[in-house]
């Protein structure tokens, strides 16, 4: 279990993570949400006692990261997979880090047969692809076969294949009652990952809520509507309070009355349906949407981009 209590971080004017409190439980994969620049990478940080908070405190099963007696063994992490010394083998690394956490050498082994390295295990690591080296970084993770994991953007550079292969192996952590803690920007892959998500904007706290509920918050929610009768529906819809927009294919998009009313319309009407469902935005309709305030870096399109 990860806890943080009112953390908070400044690089000299600039806030990263303002006052920032959360819990991370085990059983789930938690989802780490947020726009570039919102604090995730300098969180995590603090989490592992790279960045010490300006204040507040985080802690892992209950103590700072720097006091746990074999960290690779309790807390594995993949925060920067570049991190490895280009002239060593996948194997030789991880055997040392195995070494100074008093891992039996076994395990190296498993590892990297568990992330698909066994074949280049003595190759140096300087000539692995992005996504070979993903997996070495994924592989010293699991090296220690702790209880808690982060993984901030674990899939980067990995092929559809791989990153299947994350989303299962996330999913299989957290049903053994892992701790397991994702951030990444494929809002797609999260929303099949994760069943919790906690995102921030500019550092501070916007929802800490599962994904289900996270969507549901989104205006983007409508309901579906086929009918051969679209004119009549429509105008017995907009007399009851509603709002109708008709799609490209003719169905109409319906806000401001239930599916259930709907039905009801349609049936004193005697407007026969062919369609009614329920709608709801996707995870990334409803992440832009809901963080659209606490982007700090936005492109410019069309032709204002050209003229500067």
């Amino acid at each position: 279990m990860i806890v943080a209590d009112g953390l908070s971080k400044s690089f000299g004017d600039n806030v990263a993570v303002d006052n920032l409190s959360f819990e991370i439980h085990p059983g789930q994969v938690t989802g780490f949400l947020g726009p570039n620049g919102a604090g995730k990478s300098t969180t995590m940080r603090m989490i592992m006692g790279l960045d010490h908070p300006k204040s507040g405190t985080v802690t892992v099963n209950g103590r700072p990261y720097h006091s746990l007696p074999w960290p690779l063994r309790e807390v594995g992490a993949l925060l920067e997979a570049s991190a490895i010394h280009p002239g060593r083998s996948a194997y030789n690394h991880l055997l040392t880090m195995a070494q100074t956490n008093a891992i039996p050498k076994a395990r190296v082994n498993e590892v990297l047969e568990l992330v698909g390295l066994s074949h280049v295990a003595r190759r140096r690591v300087g000539k692995f692809s992005l996504g070979m080296g993903q997996r070495l970084g994924i592989a010293v993770a699991l090296l220690g076969d702790p209880g808690v994991m982060l993984f901030d953007e674990p899939v980067n550079g990995l092929d559809p294949e791989g990153i299947r292969w994350v989303r299962n192996l996330l999913r299989s952590f957290a049903a053994e009652g892992r701790t397991v803690f994702v951030s990444s920007h494929l809002m797609s892959e999260m929303a099949l990952t994760a069943d919790h998500l906690l995102v921030i904007g500019k550092g501070k706290l916007i929802a800490d809520t599962p994904v289900a509920d996270f969507i549901a918050q989104s205006s983007r929610q409508f309901v579906r509507v086929r009918t051969p009768d679209p004119l009549s529906l429509t105008r017995s819809i907009e007399r009851a309070g509603g709002t109708v927009i008709e799609e490209s294919d003719g169905a109409l998009a319906v806000t401001g009355l239930e599916a259930a009313e709907i039905g009801d319309i349609a049936a004193s009407q005697q407007v026969a349906l062919h369609e009614l469902s329920l709608q709801s935005a996707s995870l990334e309709e409803a992440f832009m949407e809901i963080t659209g305030s606490s982007v700090e870096f936005r492109a410019e399109t069309g032709a204002e981009t050209g003229a500067r």
